[in-house]
């Protein structure tokens, strides 16, 4: 017997109105929690967004012995006083590239990790090797056998380290072992994406000494011990994005809160030039759109520049935009795949290399689709809410690795959505 699996059913042609609460940011939450193994103190960290790459994060930090408290819906306290087993094994890293983060502050604080090569979404390579170069620069000898990454270190030492290319999660995991090291770490061609920041944020409360988070060139100074703290995660800036983008194509009125409108200025800047009416505030957004969308010519680059987080759903925004527009994607070679399936809902898309041209129409036709990736589904939803008939969406778990409450949300704003079990 097959496990059901859930499916998204939605009746499009409904504009998005009203007024809903942006979480915290799964790209921010992921190296918090993991912050937590730098020290034996308690960390409590607010915010947290109820999502599947957080509980699976969760019970990675518990196997390797961290107590994980519950404090609230989105609250939680982390207690690494005991790391009893310092390996991430393959079951639980495979969905979550994000786990590669426990190798850092393991390394620094335990002097030893034994961590599975990272799964996740399948849209490109997305190599480890910026890790472990920067690892070794400290002082790590690391070996990789049997699929996964060995490395020791008795005390990691300062170093220059210059990444070859902008990485992220790369960056994020030398920061978070730098913390410990002894003597002075520098990390040029660093990632400068406020999630980077919001470590550093975290880090700084913990006793760290961090200069330049937000910057290419990012300098720590290692510290003996880290203490415990206080941290409340950032708002996410892709999911107040994907909202903005799907108000925009169902030509409705939005209001954002707890949200951040200076993360988001690439964004903005092209639901502007789509036609919309943008308003910010401190901590809130508001989006109305009253014609049918202008298309946007795009190109993803490392922020500050417009994101591939948005890319796809930018993709379905151009698919019934008044002309044609330009997509090119630069940081992930697979990340195209949602084109496949928006063409089956009539999508008028050429794709040429790294390239997609998308031919507006005034309508997309519903149909059965798949949901290939995490931002990919995201895609899809949006395509889905601006269709005439009926969509339904497999594969839906992608969404719960990246949107909480998803559906509850839409239905707020009055989408007609649900999900249903199917065998």
């Amino acid at each position: 017997m097959h496990e059901p699996t859930p499916k998204l059913i939605i009746q499009g042609n409904s504009p998005l109105r009203g007024k809903i609460r942006i979480s915290g940011a799964k790209n921010a939450a992921l190296p918090v929690l993991c912050a937590a193994l730098l020290t034996g103190d308690d960390v409590r960290i607010s915010n947290v967004p109820r999502l599947m790459d957080i509980t699976t994060m969760l019970s990675l930090l518990e196997q390797i012995g961290v107590n994980v408290e519950s404090a609230g819906p989105s609250e939680f306290v982390l207690c690494a006083a005991n790391l009893t087993n310092l390996t991430a094994p393959y079951d639980m890293v495979k969905t979550m590239r994000a786990a590669i983060l426990v190798l850092g502050p393991l390394l620094a604080r335990a002097g030893e990790a034994y961590i599975s090569l990272p799964g996740g979404c399948a849209i490109g390579l997305r190599p480890v090797d910026q890790h472990i170069k920067g690892l070794e620069a400290m002082g790590a000898e690391i070996t990789i056998e049997h699929g996964y990454i060995h490395a020791v270190a008795k005390q990691l030492h300062g170093a220059r380290i210059v990444m070859d290319i902008v990485t992220v999660t790369g960056t994020e995991n030398l920061m978070m072992a730098a913390t410990l090291a002894r003597g002075t770490t520098v990390i040029e061609n660093a990632a400068r994406e406020p999630e980077i920041i919001d470590l550093a944020n975290c880090l700084i409360a913990m006793g760290a000494k961090i200069h330049g988070a937000g910057s290419d060139i990012i300098t720590i100074e290692g510290v003996p011990t880290l203490h415990g703290a206080e941290h409340c995660v950032m708002p996410d800036r892709i999911e107040t994005g994907t909202f903005l983008a799907a108000t925009c194509a169902t030509g409705g009125d939005i209001h954002l809160t707890e949200t951040d409108p200076y993360l988001l200025d690439a964004v903005l800047d092209k639901l502007t030039e789509c036609g919309a009416r943008i308003e910010t505030g401190d901590r809130w957004i508001r989006l109305k759109m009253q014609s049918r969308p202008k298309p946007v010519n795009l190109r993803t680059a490392p922020y500050p520049a417009f994101p591939t987080d948005m890319q796809a759903q930018f993709m379905s925004l151009n698919c019934i935009a008044d002309g044609t527009a330009v997509i090119t994607e630069t940081i992930f070679e697979n990340r195209l795949m949602h084109v496949q399936e928006l063409k089956r809902m009539s999508a008028d898309i050429r794709v040429e290399g790294n390239t997609a041209i998308i031919s507006g129409i005034p309508r997309l036709d519903g149909a059965h689709v798949m949901a290939t990736d995490l931002r990919a589904s995201a895609s899809l939803v949006i395509a889905g809410l601006v269709a005439q008939d009926e969509t339904v969406i497999d594969r839906i778990y992608h969404l719960d690795r990246g949107y909480e409450a998803i559906e509850e949300k839409l239905s707020l704003l009055g989408a007609s959505i649900q999900r249903v079990n199917s065998p």
